[in-house]
C-alpha cells in the first residue's frame, strides 16, 4: 500500500475522532491503516517525527527553549486501558505538555488521570525532543513544591518558577522571576490546539501507545504549521 494514503487516513482519524471502521473509501482499508499506525506508534515513529519537525523549526530559529511552560490536562478515557485512572472528570488519561517560549510543543507524554502534576514533571522532561532542556520551567500553583524545585536545580540545573500555594513551604520568588509567569498562558493555548484534534480530546484507544502516538502526531502537525 502507498504510505501517503495510510498517512492521510491516520490524519483523518486524528482530526475527526471517528472510528477506524468509518474511514471513507478513498483511503486504504481501515484494518491496514490501523495495523500500521499501531506498529509505527509502538516503534516510537511519531515521537521521531515530532523530533524532526522541531529540529527543522529550530534551525530556522523558530523554537525558543530558553524558558518553557509545563501543564497537564485531562482527556476522558471511554474504553479504559493502560494510563487510565480516576480523576475529577471520571476515568481519564492525563496529557502532560512542555511548551517553548513561543508556545510550541517540545514534549508530550501521557499518564493515569489520578497522577499529580508534580509527579509527572521528570517524565515530561525526559520526553523532550530538544537537545538541551530549558533553563527555566514555569508552571501554575500545582507545581509549587520545594522538593521538586530543589531536585530540578540540583540534578538538571533548571529553575522552577511557580506561584506559592497557601501553606506551601517554598520561599517566595522575587518579582523578576514571577513576571515570567505571566506568559504561562501559552501552554494553555497549546492544549487548546491539541484538543482541536478530536482523537486527542477524547481517548478511545485502549492502547496507551496508540493514544500517545495520536498526541505526538497532533503536536507534530502543530509545529509543521509554523515551518
Amino acid at each position: 500500500r502507498e504510505p501517503r494514503g495510510m498517512v492521510n487516513a491516520i490524519l483523518w482519524v486524528l482530526r475527526t475522532g471517528a472510528p477506524w471502521a468509518d474511514l471513507p473509501g478513498r483511503y486504504p482499508p481501515y484494518q491496514t491503516c490501523h495495523r500500521w499506525f499501531s506498529k509505527w506508534s509502538k516503534a516510537g515513529l511519531m515521537k521521531k517525527l515530532l523530533t524532526l519537525v522541531v529540529a527543522k523549526l529550530r534551525r530556522g530559529r523558530g523554537v525558543d527553549d530558553s524558558e518553557s511552560y509545563i501543564d497537564g490536562s485531562y482527556a476522558a478515557a471511554k474504553r479504559g486501558g493502560r494510563c487510565v485512572g480516576k480523576s475529577r472528570a471520571g476515568n481519564a488519561t492525563k496529557i502532560m505538555a512542555l511548551a517553548d517560549r513561543t508556545g510550541l510543543p517540545i514534549a508530550v507524554t501521557v499518564a493515569e488521570g489520578s497522577r499529580h502534576d508534580v509527579s509527572l514533571v521528570n517524565q515530561t522532561l525526559d520526553e523532550a525532543v530538544v537537545s538541551a532542556l530549558p533553563q527555566r520551567l514555569i508552571g501554575d500553583k500545582a507545581f509549587d513544591s520545594a522538593q521538586l524545585a530543589g531536585a530540578l536545580n540540583d540534578e538538571r540545573d533548571i529553575e522552577l518558577i511557580a506561584p506559592k500555594r497557601r501553606g506551601g513551604r517554598r520561599r517566595h520568588q522575587d518579582g523578576r522571576a514571577m513576571r515570567r509567569y505571566k506568559r504561562r498562558w501559552k501552554v494553555e493555548r497549546l492544549f487548546g490546539w491539541l484538543k482541536r484534534f478530536r482523537r486527542v480530546a477524547t481517548r478511545w484507544d485502549t492502547s496507551s501507545d496508540n493514544y500517545l502516538g495520536f498526541v505526538q502526531l497532533a503536536a507534530a502537525v502543530i509545529v509543521l504549521k509554523r515551518i
